[in-house]
């Protein structure tokens, strides 16, 4: 334990680190917010099963409904071939930043397919969508002088993060309310450079962002447009390129944001936007140029997924497919999800407690994994579950999960319809 020891700014008294830290922690597990870390190790080519460790060592299987390997990736020959000719042919590492020996033909490689996917002349790897969200958007400040930044209100995160930390001018509007941005656009010097922020798939109610009504918008007032494609990319559009790309509004969106951990299985993040563009953030941007780049093989391995995605329109099909059938059959009971018409399945439980509860039955009972999403993920009073039912999960695993929600809805008592957004 460690103690602090007095003085003129403590006034005489000890302060305790460790009780502190104690409160604070405590606070989550009285909320039933406190988050648990399940210790769970995917079977490759048995996508969705996966072994859980429980706390005492003894091992069980599990089906993983809550993963954002949406399509499977991450077990499929054509990746795994690749980082492991990669991984033979450099070794582990990528040996230090971009700057700094750590740029190989891997990571050209995979830029060029990223840019190739957007439909613009480049794109810039990161370690993460959050990493390439943050170091952007906290970065274009220092770019554009007096620039406005106007933010959805549900942005995720790394946004928030990126936005608050630049230290330029912020407008919040209205989730994806057109009309308050507009207003809050009109209101701003039209003088003055500006910047809209937003994404295309909302992962925690899967609702979409209205891309060309917020294009138009930019077009207005002669403002840039940021895009966040991370639970869309690989997933939507002929070549994965996401919602811009199925809706034709690429080339109307400025920098595009996505991941390779979710659809493409592997790691990383990125964006797609101008060679200048590109550039000025390579340039500037302090989580890029100091941050020790993606492993060879990543890489390697991310651009053979995104190359694969490219052309395998059938995994696109069979994973809106299987979140059709699952929102029917939970429907068909009465439980309350949110359906919006993308591939996440929220089901809405609306009190912390009784989400972490429901988890763990699922859990501990059925060998089902699915993490509970409570605040500040979500509102207070939308507790949810968000099932991601993949290519991988069969007839089998679908019938058992539905009929243990039945059971454990009906256990619990809770509604059904009624907390349905």
């Amino acid at each position: 334990m460690r103690w602090i020891a007095p003085n003129a700014e403590t006034k005489g008294n000890l302060l305790n680190y460790d009780q502190m830290l104690t409160t604070a922690i405590e606070n989550l597990h009285t909320e039933g917010r406190y988050r648990t870390f399940i210790d769970i190790e995917r079977t490759r080519g048995q996508f969705p099963h996966a072994v859980w460790t429980k706390p005492d060592g003894e091992k069980a299987p599990v089906t993983v409904w809550c993963g954002n390997d949406y399509l499977g990736m991450g077990q499929h020959r054509v990746v795994l071939a690749a980082m492991h000719e990669a991984l033979e042919a450099t070794g582990a590492g990528s040996g230090g930043t971009r700057n700094i020996s750590g740029t190989t033909v891997y990571h050209k490689r995979l830029e060029a397919e990223l840019a190739d996917l957007h439909g613009k002349d480049a794109a810039l790897l990161f370690t993460s969508a959050y990493i390439a969200n943050d170091a952007t958007l906290s970065t274009l400040p220092k770019l554009f002088a007096g620039l406005i930044i106007y933010s959805d209100a549900l942005n995720h995160a790394s946004m928030i993060e990126g936005v608050r930390r630049n230290g330029g001018a912020k407008r919040i509007f209205r989730h994806n309310d057109v009309a308050h941005l507009r207003e809050l656009m009109a209101a701003d010097d039209p003088a003055a450079p500006k910047l809209i922020a937003f994404e295309s798939v909302y992962s925690m109610d899967g609702d979409f962002g209205p891309i060309k009504e917020i294009c138009d918008v930019a077009d207005a007032f002669g403002a840039l447009t940021y895009l966040d494609e991370v639970h869309a990319v690989g997933m939507y559009g002929p070549r994965g390129g996401g919602i811009a790309e199925r809706d034709g509004l690429m080339g109307r969106v400025d920098i595009i944001n996505g991941t390779l951990a979710k659809a493409y299985g592997v790691m990383g993040g990125y964006i797609a936007a101008s060679p200048k563009m590109c550039d000025a953030i390579r340039s500037y941007a302090p989580g890029f140029i100091f941050t020790t780049s993606l492993p060879p093989a990543v890489a390697a391995g991310a651009a053979a997924s995104v190359a694969h995605l490219k052309v395998d329109q059938g995994l696109r099909d069979a994973h809106q497919a299987q979140a059709k059938v699952l929102k029917l059959r939970l429907k068909g009971l009465g439980l309350p999800i949110i359906d919006h018409g993308s591939h996440i399945v929220p089901l809405i439980v609306g009190d912390a407690k009784h989400t972490q509860k429901l988890s763990d039955m699922l859990l501990e009972e059925f060998g089902m994994y699915v993490q509970p999403i409570n605040f500040p993920t979500v509102p207070r009073g939308t507790e949810r579950l968000r099932f991601t039912p993949s290519p991988v999960h069969g007839p089998r695993e679908m019938d058992t999960l539905v009929s243990a929600l039945d059971q454990l809805w009906s256990h619990c008592a809770l509604n059904r319809a009624e907390l349905a957004g």
